[in-house]
């Protein structure tokens, strides 16, 4: 890797118009870059596999975190009906599932969404307060009419002056170094 500047994070390239910023993301994906990404004003049909975007893991982490609440549920219901502190009344059983359904039910929700919560932070990299791009005055149309792409520094491919060359061969309508 040849930054050949000491606090440089990698090339902004500014494009006019989502369909040649698409087309961009394709090269880019194509060339190898793994440390990139494509900021745009509104969601761009398609960017997804332009960029080579895997499906995410999500919904397992989900899954695994609902399946959690369901099981400790179910085992602190017995521990506390059953075992701890058995109260028998009429002859019912220490332990009835049909009883228990709404607890169950409440600490699968919870934790299939604190589950979605803290594993979208983390999936992430949040909280990520400050991003190099932000000091750029091109980068400030991002939320109204302009789309950009960085190719990170810390990329194995990226080498200053190749990646201006192939930066500049995109179609841009500016190139611009960032610093960290």
């Amino acid at each position: 890797m040849d930054t050949s500047a000491p606090n440089l994070y990698g090339i902004l390239i500014e494009f006019d118009h989502p369909e040649r910023l698409v087309n961009a993301c394709r090269k880019v994906r194509d060339a190898g870059f793994k440390r990139w990404d494509a900021h745009t004003p509104f969601p761009i049909h398609g960017m997804d596999g332009a960029m080579g975007i895997r499906v995410t893991r999500l919904p397992f982490l989900i899954l695994g975190g609902g399946l959690t609440g369901l099981a400790a549920a179910l085992l602190m219901q017995w521990w506390m009906n059953a075992v701890d502190y058995p109260f028998l009344i009429s002859g019912k059983p220490l332990f009835g599932l049909p009883a228990n359904i709404p607890v169950v039910f409440e600490l699968t929700v919870l934790f299939a969404a604190l589950t979605t919560f803290f594993g979208m932070w983390g999936r992430n990299g949040m909280p990520h307060l400050y991003h190099p791009v932000f000091k750029s005055e091109r980068f400030r149309r991002v939320t109204a009419d302009r789309f950009f792409i960085v190719l990170e520094a810390r990329d194995p491919l990226f080498q200053l002056s190749k990646t201006q060359e192939f930066a500049a061969s995109l179609g841009g309508v500016a190139v611009e170094l960032l610093e960290d």
